[in-house]
């Protein structure tokens, strides 16, 4: 899920881990603003310019696991031309393509999987459950859903926030806070008074969004996916994870895709010296 439309210059500064504890205190504090573009994030560390996407697979994988309570939810509105629908039978391959669109399936088969692990024997709690947005012209173009754990490890009997999604022609345009929250007051509404969300370093635009809505790093999460919120630290800056340091460029690109990137680098490099030679070469002539 992508959903900023700016661009901003990441600079890393390593600083001291200070006690998680110390960072639940502040996680209401305002995030930092910060300049970005397109859904996407440059970095640049040792002269390479890195450009990420808001779903990104160079980026090292870690699971990541992130809460907050259900009272005092802000409120963000729909931008005009837009409205909340929730799920009727035959949403189902809808529902599929707008999670492609989002990169969360690389193909069809692969979302039928998935809504068949989590909502083919349950549809009748999606018609309160799933939520869609719809444009003026009746398209739904994102979703998410007030759920729970399935796997049932989950012993604490919080709500789950599943599987957010916003079609990529529309991240960016203001839809997903607006969709979160009023998911997350259709949870509070049944009952619920904790929120949980699953999500990964690979998504971590997403990330961010939660950060901004009040969720932390649930505090096993952040213990043993340390590794993974020192990546969205360095992505996003994100004032709520100051206990975190940023990782370095090598902690969080995969290694291949590292040598990728500095290959790129060095082929410009000449690519831009043949040419700065070849001027030369003319100009004398």
């Amino acid at each position: 899920m992508a959903v900023c439309n700016n661009r901003r210059i990441a600079t890393f500064l390593w600083k001291d881990n200070r006690l998680y504890d110390n960072m639940i205190e502040k996680i209401q504090q305002k995030a930092i603003k910060s300049k970005k573009k397109q859904n996407k994030e440059i970095l640049i560390m040792n002269e390479i310019e890195i450009q990420f996407d808001n779903h990104d697979n160079r980026i090292k994988h870690y699971e990541l696991l992130l809460e907050r309570d259900l009272d005092e939810l802000p409120y963000v509105p729909l931008p005009k031309g837009y409205k909340f629908v929730f799920y009727k039978q035959g949403d189902r391959d809808i529902w599929i393509d707008i999670e492609k669109s989002a990169k969360e399936f690389v193909d069809y088969t692969q979302g039928l999987e998935a809504w068949n692990r989590y909502y083919e024997n349950h549809e009748k709690m999606l018609f309160n459950r799933m939520v869609f947005i719809e444009n003026s012209d009746g398209e739904k173009v994102a979703t998410a859903t007030a759920y729970y754990d399935i796997t049932n490890r989950d012993k604490s009997g919080a709500g789950w926030l599943h599987w957010v999604a916003v079609r990529k022609e529309y991240q960016g345009k203001g839809l997903s806070k607006p969709l979160i929250l009023y998911v997350l007051d259709i949870m509070r509404k049944l009952g619920y008074t904790h929120a949980k969300i699953p999500t990964q370093t690979t998504t971590w635009l997403a990330c961010k969004v939660y950060l901004d809505l009040g969720f932390v790093p649930l505090r096993q999460n952040a213990i043993n996916s340390k590794k993974g919120w020192e990546i969205i630290k360095a992505l996003t800056n994100h004032a709520s994870l100051y206990s975190f340091a940023p990782a370095s460029t090598d902690e969080i690109i995969v290694e291949q895709e590292r040598k990728n990137e500095i290959a790129n680098k060095d082929a410009k490099k000449d690519n831009s010296v043949l040419v700065k030679e070849e001027k030369n070469y003319y100009n004398k002539k």
